[in-house]
C-alpha cells in the first residue's frame, strides 16, 4: 500500500526516483525500496515524505482515503472557488456511476 502510494504521488508530481531522492535527501535505492515495499521508511522520513506531498502519514500507510490540499497563502475567495471545483468534479463522477447502473439494469 506504501509503495503504491508514494509511487502515485511521485508520478504525479512529474518526478522520477532520482529527482524525488534528492529532493529528500536520501538514495534513489531508498526510493525503490519503499515503493517496491521491501523497507518503510524511517518515521522521521516518513513525516518528511508526507509533507513534501501534502498528505498525512495515514494516507501514505493506508489508514484513511482522505487526500488533504494545503491552501496555506490562498484567499478565501480562491479556497472556495477550489471546493467548487472539487464538487463539480465529484458530481459529474456521481452522475456518471448512477448512469452506468441504470445502463445495466
Amino acid at each position: 500500500m506504501f509503495g503504491d502510494q508514494i509511487k502515485v504521488l511521485r508520478m504525479c508530481r512529474g518526478l522520477n526516483q532520482v529527482e524525488m531522492a534528492k529532493i529528500l535527501g536520501v538514495t534513489k535505492q531508498s526510493v525503490s525500496n519503499w515503493e517496491n515495499e521491501n523497507i518503510m521508511p524511517s518515521v522521521d522520513m516518513l513525516i518528511k515524505i508526507a509533507n513534501f506531498f501534502s498528505v498525512s502519514t495515514d494516507y501514505l500507510l493506508g489508514l484513511s482515503e482522505k487526500h488533504a490540499l494545503n491552501t496555506d497563502g490562498l484567499s478565501e475567495p480562491q479556497i472556495a472557488h477550489i471546493q467548487a471545483l472539487i464538487n463539480d468534479i465529484l458530481q459529474k463522477k456521481s452522475h456518471a456511476a448512477f448512469q452506468n447502473l441504470e445502463k445495466s439494469h
